[in-house]
């Protein structure tokens, strides 16, 4: 039997469909990593700033110590990879849940755009690569990077659907990050910093949280919010967010912070903290003008004007209180 002639515009199109299908799934893996959220591990960047040689001379004035900065750097990039890697386990894991999700079910394993399998083989991957590059900069941050891993791969598994305690470990998370990069940076962390680090962890926990809750389907998609109230996410937000201000003023009050930066005026950033922990209460409680449109309270935070401008004053402010001010500036 002859076989089935193929028209040239047949065999000109078989290639490019196929390459489209190769960008396609590219641009799905990419999405399926979160790169909008990696955004959390610039806390692994925090501990840089204690670093007592972040600042060197050179014959041209002060720069900044291309070592640490690159150790630092190389350890955020390690703990994005990861955290992608954790998304897309978790993403393959509630693959059903997300299908009957207004918003998640967009998302490429759900919408079949990501073969399950490829995600495995794609996750597996990353895991092995970022554990191998922290133990090449420090055995003890390969450590903290499995730590974090091992802790996500539980609750991505079973602890999510626990009440608070999956919000609890969230905030374990964050503060693995900021350890992971003392580690990096030989920085000792202070107990303020892991304080203020883990308080605001549960705050934004508790809020995304509240921000699930209010979304349709919260019950399906998410067994843990059938325990959460509105009320009782309320108050934990109220009281995390009240904890995480009184640290941080507390923290620009201590004479260990002053002496550090060799200013008394740290305290002057508390206002901006003040807000943004407001800012962001009016937005997961439905309150800030706008309806909960995106996925996370992250992005919602991202398209708030007044608190994107809440957190470019805040630097703004710190840049000019720490590094104008601090000893032997120019």
């Amino acid at each position: 039997m002859a076989a089935p002639e193929v028209t040239s515009a047949e065999a000109a199109a078989a290639p490019g469909a196929d390459m489209a299908d190769r960008r396609g799934l590219l641009r799905g893996l990419v999405k399926t990593l979160r790169p909008h959220q990696w955004v959390k591990n610039v806390f692994v960047l925090a501990p840089m700033v204690f670093h007592k040689d972040v600042f060197v001379s050179t014959p041209v004035g002060t720069a900044l110590n291309l070592n640490v900065t690159g150790r630092a750097l190389a350890a955020t990039g390690i703990f994005c990879l990861l955290a992608g890697a954790v998304y897309t386990i978790n993403d393959v894991l509630d693959v059903e849940a997300d299908r009957i999700h207004p918003v998640k079910r967009f998302r490429p394993i759900a919408a079949g755009q990501v073969p399950e399998g490829v995600a495995k083989a794609v996750s597996a991957v990353l895991v092995l690569a970022c554990l191998a590059g922290a133990y090449y900069l420090a055995p003890a941050l390969a450590i903290v990077a499995a730590v974090y891993f091992a802790e996500n791969v539980a609750y991505s598994f079973r602890l999510k659907k626990v009440a608070f305690l999956d919000v609890a470990l969230i905030a374990l998370g964050f503060v693995l990050r900021v350890l992971a990069g003392g580690i990096a940076t030989d920085v000792h962390v202070s107990g303020y910093m892991l304080a203020c680090t883990a308080l605001l962890a549960l705050f934004l926990g508790f809020g995304k949280r509240r921000h699930e809750l209010a979304s349709e389907n919260a019950g399906k998609q998410r067994a843990a919010l059938e325990a959460y109230t509105p009320r009782s996410l309320d108050v934990a937000l109220a009281l995390t967010g009240g904890a995480t201000v009184i640290t941080y003023i507390a923290y620009t009050l201590d004479s260990t912070t002053k002496a550090f930066f060799n200013s008394n005026y740290l305290w002057l950033t508390a206002p901006f903290v003040g807000f943004g922990i407001w800012r962001f209460l009016l937005i997961v409680s439905g309150r800030a003008g706008r309806g909960l449109k995106a996925e996370s309270p992250t992005q919602e935070m991202l398209r708030d004007v007044p608190l994107v401008l809440d957190l470019v004053g805040w630097v703004i402010v710190v840049v000019a209180i720490v590094y104008q001010l601090r000893p032997n500036a120019r």
